[in-house]
């Protein structure tokens, strides 16, 4: 592969190498680039487009090429490969929504009116709580309320 052209794929690989070589961790990554752990990783594996600033800081920080730096800022197609998630991790956010989607959407509509979520101005985050019986994941999501247009 030449220094001039990368693939979404081949950054993304590139992207969790460099990591791994340099045992950083997502919370450190986007601490140095001032963003959160989650759009971090987004962009990072291919499912966002980067601003230039940070990508040239994420450039900088896990010596990636000019090509993929330049990559990392193209806004992506976000498509799956799948229809259902294979990864256990994965699937369980898939079977959240389906379980648990229109009562999510229920009482959106309820406190806010008919509309939805954005999931553009949106951010999320994870975190541990501590628990006797287990530590639990903590999910946290904010999106812009978005009403449907009336006409």
């Amino acid at each position: 592969m030449t220094d001039d052209i990368m693939d979404r794929d081949a950054v993304t690989a590139l992207v969790i190498s460099q990591k791994k070589r340099k045992k950083l961790a997502w919370e450190t990554i986007a601490a140095e680039i001032g963003m959160s752990p989650i759009w971090t990783h987004m962009v990072a594996t291919g499912m966002g487009a980067c601003p230039k600033d940070k990508a040239e800081m994420l450039g900088r920080l896990l010596d990636l090429p000019q090509a993929a730096v330049e990559e990392l800022q193209e806004c992506p197609s976000k498509d799956w490969s799948r229809d259902v998630p294979t990864d256990p991790c994965i699937y369980r956010l898939y079977e959240i929504a389906g379980v648990f989607g229109p009562s999510f959407k229920a009482m959106v509509h309820e406190k806010f009116g008919d509309g939805i979520m954005s999931a553009i101005d949106f951010d999320m985050s994870v975190s541990r709580v501590e628990d006797p019986k287990g530590d639990r994941v903590k999910v946290e999501m904010t999106g812009k309320f978005l009403p449907y247009k009336k006409w």
